[in-house]
């Protein structure tokens, strides 16, 4: 059975999965932008560039709320604590080998 959680966890790695998201994100945490601020950045189109902030509220790592015309987006980064967790297994690992590693090398001495 898939939980609610696994399937907000895969939305969130697909959508840090492409590039362009990863940038937005990256602008997003130096504040609040409009879509077309946003858009302004990149060489893609603004419809392009919708697509992308529509994957990323769907992972919930962005949130949007309406100024006049404009529509603000801001980084939500609290759903990237599952790839935090899931980093987390990797760096047990990464630790182990460098241990592994260090006792090889101070064992040829």
């Amino acid at each position: 059975m898939v939980t609610l959680n696994h399937k907000r966890d895969e939305a969130v790695f697909r959508a840090i999965a492409d590039p362009t998201r990863r940038r937005i994100l990256g602008l997003l945490r130096r504040g609040r932008y409009t879509v077309s601020e946003i858009a302004g950045n990149f060489r893609t189109s603004r419809p392009a560039i919708s697509k992308h902030l529509r994957v990323l509220r769907t992972a919930g790592l962005v949130a949007t709320e309406k100024e006049g015309t404009a529509r603000i987006c801001r980084l939500n980064a609290a759903p990237l604590r599952a790839v935090d967790h899931w980093l987390h297994d990797y760096q047990d690992l990464w630790r182990e080998s460098l241990r592994g590693l260090k006792r090889h090398v101070e064992g040829e001495r």
